[in-house]
């Protein structure tokens, strides 16, 4: 596909910046046709090439670190340029589709990422030179997280075989030359990350339980291949990133009841365990190896963050909306002009504000209720100014699923002369501005719930199975969900924790409905304090649109002020003796005296 005018006209401008920099960086051509050695077993050996690698060398104080982003824009993710204080959000690409996982080349002259513009998930790259967009993948399974070799000659990715995602690796010159890294029949191995030294590709697997960080030797044969380098039990390790010298590897850990940390190991010191940096849930490193930035994830927001390696903040959290993926270490854009902030710089559009047209009630205005048609709810019912925004995400969900999801509800509006199950008396569903999805497609397998501490409370990440499983719909699970209702098995330990984790990720593949209806304006609630103990407290299955209202707000739009007055009662008059009046004489009627009966006495006889 061709990239759409705007976009060339951007990156030309970025070109533009990129020549006048580093010149060198433009002329340089690679040999890409070589064989493999054939010594090697099934793995490139990009070492020998290394020389072509660019290792630009910015001047100090005028460069400007320009990150690439895969940012919610209008319900769908796109590839973004951002540099702090320095360049507004620049769209990249555009379309109906979802392009993730951007991953920039050594040299800075592409980027490779992957995208189902073309229905089914494949791999692409970008070419800043040019702006031509070209394809390297072109099957029906899923293809993600590309990776590139320091000499920018081939790109490790994950695939899903079967119902296992496996990782190999592709030349990016003969993209049908495609070599296996890892084969495990039961493991789940994704994510991988290519060590700049070019020997090493770092990755995430399962195989030995929890999802831990492992290395692949490309040197060594493959028995002796792997080996696990996280070492943190009862955590889930993710996205692992080589520091630009290649001395240092960073990950994710994520703990039940904990924020996500990032942890960095040092290859040099291989004995000493990785040490804790700073909170966040995706790394990426600059091109200088002294800064990680990574996303932070609130409950229904994402936020970019950048830290020094003594942990101190060096970009503060900055909103930018939900991120599907993000890279650093481009450091070619410099002396931004105002063309940049002005013309080029797109800020992404808020789908809520595209679907809903209706405004919001004003204080001491009374919102109409209406009913939604088809849909089977106890009170099929919501707020006229969220309806609209509710009818768009169920299209939606039918058009990514192929299943109408929404048509069947635990609860939508619940008027306030219902009562809920304890705990719940300030619930968002009495506004009329929450719903919540049937949570019995959990047991026919066609829901899975993840589980997420944030901000020191519990959420939960809904995902619904798709009917078509040849890849076309939706994408697979990398996480093993959490069993709600294992805590029903007359087993101690998940009734005590409320549920536990499956033994196994479901296979197929599956549609982020926490995602998907973020976009349009619907977030998830935190679960209740004693959810362990109280399945109902859980909440994963409501969703609540509050356009920046409170829950007493909310209720102003729906009831008069006067439902929050407590009434009083009233205590019964205590009873007071009242006098009797002097006229007043009571008929008394006689008491009847008692007579005394007589009792014969015996006689007397005088003794003889």
């Amino acid at each position: 596909m061709k990239p759409t005018l705007p976009r060339l006209a951007v990156i030309f401008l970025i070109l533009t910046f990129i020549s006048a920099c580093n010149p060198s960086s433009l002329d340089q051509t690679r040999k890409t046709d070589e064989p493999l050695p054939a010594t090697r077993s099934p793995s490139p050996s990009p070492s020998a090439r290394l020389t072509s690698t660019i290792t630009p060398t910015p001047a100090p104080n005028k460069t400007a670190q320009v990150f690439i982003l895969s940012m919610d824009d209008n319900g769908y993710d796109h590839l973004f340029a951002y540099s702090p204080e320095k360049l507004l959000p620049v769209r990249l690409t555009n379309g109906l589709w979802d392009d993730v996982s951007p991953a920039i080349s050594a040299d800075g002259s592409q980027i490779a990422f992957a995208s189902n513009r073309n229905a089914y998930w494949d791999l692409y790259t970008l070419n800043l030179t040019n702006g031509k967009i070209s394809r390297l993948t072109d099957t029906p399974e899923f293809d993600g997280s590309p990776a590139w070799s320091p000499d920018g000659l081939w790109i490790a990715f994950e695939t899903l075989s079967g119902n296992q995602l496996n990782i190999h690796i592709l030349s990016v010159s003969n993209p049908t030359k495609i070599l296996p890294l890892t084969g495990d029949p039961i493991a789940f191995d994704q994510q991988p990350s290519w060590s700049p030294l070019g020997r090493e590709i770092a990755f995430v697997s399962n195989r030995s339980g929890d999802n831990e960080i492992w290395i692949a030797d490309l040197d060594k044969p493959l028995e002796n291949r792997f080996s696990k380098i996280s070492q943190l039990p009862f955590s889930k390790n993710t996205h692992p990133k080589w520091s630009p010298d290649g001395s240092q590897l960073a990950w994710v850990s994520h703990a039940d009841g904990q924020p996500d940390q990032i942890y960095v190991w040092d290859k040099t010191k291989p004995e000493q365990l990785p040490r804790v940096l700073a909170t966040g849930d995706w790394p990426v490193w600059n091109a200088s190896g002294n800064q990680i930035a990574t996303r932070l994830t609130a409950p229904n927001q994402n936020y970019l963050v950048a830290y020094a390696m003594d942990g101190k903040l060096t970009l503060p959290p900055t909103r930018l909306g939900e991120l599907a993926g993000l890279d650093w270490h481009l450091e070619h854009l410099t002396n931004l002009t105002n063309i940049f902030r002005q013309k080029a710089s797109i800020s992404p559009t808020p789908l809520r504000q595209v679907e809903n047209s209706l405004p919001s009630p004003n204080a001491g205005q009374r919102a109409s209720i209406i009913k939604l048609q088809d849909v089977d709810a106890p009170q099929p019912y919501l707020l006229d100014t969220v309806s609209e925004s509710f009818q768009a995400l169920r299209k939606r969900v039918i058009n990514d699923t192929g299943w109408d999801a929404l048509a069947s509800l635990e609860n939508a509006f619940v008027p306030i002369t219902s009562k809920l199950d304890p705990g719940r008396g300030q619930d968002w569903l009495y506004t009329g501005r929450a719903f919540a999805i049937n949570p019995l497609t959990i047991n026919a397998n066609w829901m899975a719930v993840e589980r997420e501490d944030l901000d020191g409370k519990t959420y939960w990440r809904i995902f619904l199975r798709t009917v078509a499983q040849d890849g076309s719909q939706g994408e697979p699970l990398t996480l093993r969900p959490w069993d709600l209702t294992s805590r029903y098995d007359m087993d101690p330990a998940p009734y005590d924790q409320g549920g536990k984790y499956s033994s196994e990720i479901p296979p197929g593949y599956w549609v982020d409905l926490t995602s998907l209806a973020l976009k349009y304006g619907w977030e998830r609630i935190p679960a209740l304090e004693n959810w362990r103990a109280y399945y109902e407290g859980a909440r994963f299955n409501e969703f609540v649109l509050r356009d920046g209202l409170d829950w007493t707000t909310a209720m102003l739009q729906v009831y008069p002020w006067e439902i929050f007055i407590t009434p009083t009662a009233i205590p019964t008059p205590t009873n007071t003796a009242t006098s009797t009046p002097w006229w007043y004489h009571p008929y008394l009627s006689p008491t009847p005296t008692m007579t005394v009966t007589l009792t014969n006495r015996p006689t007397y006889t005088p003794a003889p």
